[in-house]
């Protein structure tokens, strides 16, 4: 076994723990890290029936030894340092499954503690597991932001349906120095298979073609500044918000050469023009960042930060207000750019993060010039982040009581200078949507706004010729 599978164990003579030095993501991750902004990344998981509080702790906690890179903590260290490092632990430093009082604002308060508190770097391991028990029916949308303010809208939904009041939500809060989303939900998933003793196994991924042609057609230069997402009414207090709504996956005619997550993109392309628009922003080339993870989803997946970073373009012409009998040329152009971009071969954050990763200085001097280069930097960033988990892989079945999932919600970090992310998921052929914003750029009536005009361009790229 390596060092990663065999963390120091407890029994024994006193070994000191393992050492793993941070991969490029952790670090810059860690120089940028906010007080007032969280890097947090949010997961809930919402099943039908209820679940054993000693049953489910158990099996949380035989799942985090089966995955032993995710326990894990900052190891402490002088300012001069050449690398962080983090420490393999044996053992959960801290219990990492609570069950808050149950009650009508728990999944709201949740929701809040997820934007606000991220778990410690500092104790292993850096994610938390809130079990909200019964609460009540999940409306078709919710909002949620930093003071904990929630509005639902629009008429219940089958996730409404079947919850009930009986029903429960795992909400998981993941400090994205450490982890991402689909290597936490890989530990759910062989939780949920200890507690609930069904198979777990991912789904096959679907067929893809592996044919890429190099992209012909001119799109606009990196080296512009992209649009960015124009402001709404920001408010006062900093911090993120966050709204979640459950849609209709949409249709695509049998034989596409174009993918949901095309359409995604297209989506989102679209809303951030419109919004642009209404708000007076001067047209600009659009930039979207797009993770893209090759692990597998089976047990040998590693975990940590795994996903690379590509960014797909549009220009101002492509998005401009258009007809239906434009729309299926503009997916068949997606999906020739994201099936290129995710072929090339590229470090997960570029070129320029290895070498500021390198341990030529100690890492407070880095850490500086990061932070430096990440605002000079900023008018180049991407006009924002499409985070498109796909199908959940795994069934998430926790036996006959709790049952399986039926919604699952991611939802991304949203700081400024980007200021807004899209993250998506599809659970019961259901497509799970949340859309999270800095305060700073945006409120709560702009999220809203800016899901209704989602939902809009998503049944505008269900093109039928």
């Amino acid at each position: 076994m390596t060092a990663l599978q065999q963390p120091a164990r407890a029994e024994g003579p006193l070994r000191p723990p393992v050492r793993v030095p941070f991969p490029v993501v952790d670090e810059v991750a860690r120089h940028c890290l906010q007080e007032e902004e969280p890097e947090t990344v949010h997961i809930e998981v919402h099943l039908p029936g209820p679940l054993d509080a000693g049953r489910l702790r158990t099996a949380f906690g035989e799942a985090l030894r089966r995955h032993p890179r995710i326990l894990m903590r900052e190891a402490p260290g002088q300012w001069y340092r050449r690398r962080y490092e983090w420490e393999l632990t044996a053992e959960p430093d801290v219990e990492v499954v609570t069950f808050p009082a149950p009650g009508r604002d728990a999944l709201r308060d949740a929701r809040t503690r997820a934007l606000t508190q991220a778990p410690p770097l500092s104790l292993s391991p850096p994610i938390r597991l809130e079990v909200v028990e019964g609460p009540g029916p999940v409306e078709g949308s919710e909002a949620t932001d930093a003071v904990g303010d929630v509005r639902a809208a629009g008429a219940p939904t089958r996730a409404a349906a079947l919850s009930g009041s009986h029903g429960t939500v795992l909400f998981l809060t993941i400090n994205h120095t450490a982890l991402d989303g689909p290597a936490c939900l890989r530990v759910v998933a062989t939780a949920a298979e200890l507690y609930g003793g069904r198979d777990n196994s991912p789904a096959a991924p679907p067929t893809r073609t592996t044919e890429t042609q190099p992209l012909t057609e001119e799109t606009p230069s990196n080296w512009s500044p992209p649009a960015r997402v124009a402001p709404g009414t920001p408010e006062p207090s900093p911090g993120n918000g966050m709204l979640v709504t459950e849609l209709p996956l949409p249709h695509r005619p049998k034989g596409s050469p174009y993918t949901v997550n095309d359409q995604l993109m297209v989506t989102t392309a679209l809303t951030l023009a419109h919004w642009n628009r209404e708000h007076g922003a001067g047209p600009r080339p659009l930039r979207i960042t797009m993770p893209v993870d090759d692990r597998p989803r089976d047990a040998t997946m590693p975990i940590g930060n795994g996903t690379r970073l590509v960014e797909v373009p549009f220009s101002t012409a492509e998005l401009a207000a258009h007809g239906p009998d434009d729309m299926p040329a503009l997916l068949h152009r997606t999906a020739t750019r994201t099936r290129a971009l995710k072929s090339l071969p590229r470090p997960q954050l570029g070129h320029g993060a290895s070498l500021l990763t390198a341990p030529w200085a100690p890492v407070g001097v880095r850490a500086a010039l990061t932070r430096g280069l990440r605002r000079a930097a900023a008018p180049w960033t991407s006009t924002t982040l499409l985070s498109n988990i796909g199908r959940i892989p795994y069934p998430l079945d926790f036996g006959e009581e709790a049952g399986r999932a039926h919604a699952v919600w991611f939802s991304a970090p949203a700081r400024m200078p980007r200021g807004l992310t899209v993250t998506t998921a599809s659970t019961a052929g259901r497509l799970h949507l949340a859309l999270r914003w800095s305060r700073a750029l945006l409120s709560h009536g702009d999220g809203a706004h800016l899901r209704d005009l989602f939902e809009h361009y998503l049944h505008r790229t269900e093109v039928t010729a």
